[in-house]
């Protein structure tokens, strides 16, 4: 049945004692679910920030939360800031709220935190994730099913045959529409100027066509869990919309100072502790791994394992503690790959040395209902305690070949090498007497793009003229965490 978008309120909501006592509670089943699950999502997400920046986020949260028609929200609603180089925020059922440090880097005021923050809890409110399991399609999953799962499902598990969380927080367009206004209704209510909705839209829209230009160049893609919020021009003008027929746009609180001086020193992309890619390389300056993908492929990077695509395959490079030797270390992956239930004849594997290091590939062939397909691994003796692989797939015939550049470049770093990598964070500079956005742009710590980087990061055109005392945000090296 189709939904009905909820208007805003013209004022601040008000709930009076009877009406707090009618308020509806989560699912007691959501909430231990979301419960049980928060540790490993948080932990295959990249982690949670704490400190006063994952406080303030708290804050945030709590304040529109209240205004949700939940009832008792401040224990109804958990806040976490995930230390994820992907530019998103999601909710599930159970009253858990996530945001990416790299979204709040996008941001420019606290009433756009607000928003994101507000349009979560909507979703939360309006049981948009249970809509949607309803209308979910089940269907049975075989070997192949498994595979593609096991290297490209959005999480941990049983992807496919158990439906990942983040899988089901893929929401219709109606059901954003609804959560936009839900959002602006808690952040009016709790006293946000209303434009914080289109302004963090814009500089997603702003974000969204610079990655498009710059792909290529870094080879980074956006992996799947970040999808869950398609974004339109519409939404955005939808949302100014409805800001102005409140008559509120352009008044409340933005907060842009407190919010400028808590996004100071904030992790911008990889956080080395995780790996980084630069260009067409992954280095993991702790581990002291670097390697290259082919020309055109992509990687997402997550926190423990790399995911690569391209048009003749893809593949997943992971690894760490393992001490059998590297012919098991190749049927473990098969296994960890069709979650233990493969049932094809795995090759003796062919045994090589690259770069030093002993290595050790084998390549199935895999008869499915769409065909043949290639699965192999390629697993390399690190040092006597950690063996680290590639699985890859690729259509039948083609083996590892697409790949074979990547097999061959997989090298230890030197300690300089590693030393030398350094995370990049937000640093908010007051413009001084002279500085221009063609100056300020200069600064920027990328290899290109700096000008189109530093404008769509500020909201700002190529002419934009700049006061001094103006605060502006520059991506720059930082310090590693200790």
């Amino acid at each position: 049945m189709r939904r009905t978008i909820l208007l805003l309120a013209a004022a601040a909501l008000a709930i009076t004692p009877a009406a707090a006592q009618r308020l509806p509670y989560l699912n007691p089943q959501d909430v231990a679910e979301a419960q049980r699950e928060h540790g490993e999502l948080v932990q295959e997400l990249g982690g949670a920030e704490t400190g006063p920046r994952a406080a303030y986020v708290q804050s945030v949260g709590r304040r529109v939360s209240a205004y949700s028609g939940i009832a008792n929200p401040g224990q109804a609603f958990h806040f976490t800031t995930l230390n994820s180089a992907v530019e998103n925020a999601f909710s599930v059922p159970g009253g858990y709220v996530y945001i990416t440090r790299q979204l709040m880097g996008l941001m420019d005021d606290e009433s756009q935190l607000a928003f994101a923050l507000g349009h979560e809890v909507g979703h939360v409110a309006a049981n948009h994730a249970h809509i949607r399991e309803q209308y979910a399609e089940r269907s049975s999953v075989g070997i192949f099913g498994q595979i593609i799962g096991a290297i490209f499902g959005p999480g941990a598990g049983d992807v496919l045959q158990a439906r990942s969380r983040l899988d089901l927080l893929s929401f219709s367009r109606e059901q954003e529409y609804e959560a936009d206004t839900l959002g602006l209704r808690y952040m009016i209510a709790a006293g946000y100027d209303p434009a914080g909705a289109s302004g963090i839209l814009a500089a997603l829209s702003r974000n969204t066509a610079l990655q498009l230009r710059v792909q290529g160049r870094t080879n980074r893609q956006t992996p799947e869990w970040a999808s869950t919020h398609p974004l339109s021009e519409n939404r955005m003008q939808r949302a100014l919309a409805e800001a102005r027929a409140t008559g509120r746009l352009g008044t409340g609180i933005r907060n842009r100072e407190q919010f400028l001086s808590e996004l100071e020193g904030i992790y911008v992309d990889d956080d080395p502790a995780q790996g980084i890619i630069e260009g067409a390389s992954f280095t993991h300056p702790d581990l002291r791994i670097q390697f290259s993908v082919p020309q055109g492929y992509l990687m997402s990077n997550g926190t423990d394992a790399v995911t690569i695509s391209g048009s003749a395959g893809k593949a997943q490079f992971r690894g760490g503690r393992f001490t059998g030797n590297l012919d098991n270390a190749v049927l473990l992956a098969f296994r960890q790959l069709t979650r233990g239930e493969f049932n094809f004849p795995v090759p003796q594997p062919q045994h090589v040395t690259i770069n030093g290091m002993p290595a050790a590939i084998s390549t199935a062939r895999v008869n499915t209902d769409s065909g043949l397909i290639d699965a192999s691994v390629a697993a390399y003796q690190w040092d006597p305690q950690r063996v680290y692989y590639f699985v890859m797939l690729t259509p039948g015939g083609y083996g590892v070949a697409p790949f074979v550049p990547m097999i061959n470049s997989l090298r230890r770093i030197t300690p300089a090498e590693a030393a030398a990598i350094r995370p990049r964070i937000i640093h908010v500079e007051t413009v001084r007497p002279g500085d221009t956005v063609q100056s300020l742009a200069a600064r920027m710590a990328y290899r290109d793009f700096k000008l189109e980087r530093f404008l769509s990061l500020n909201g700002l055109a190529a002419n934009s003229s700049l006061a001094p005392g103006q605060k502006v945000k520059l991506v720059v090296y930082g310090t590693r965490r200790a």
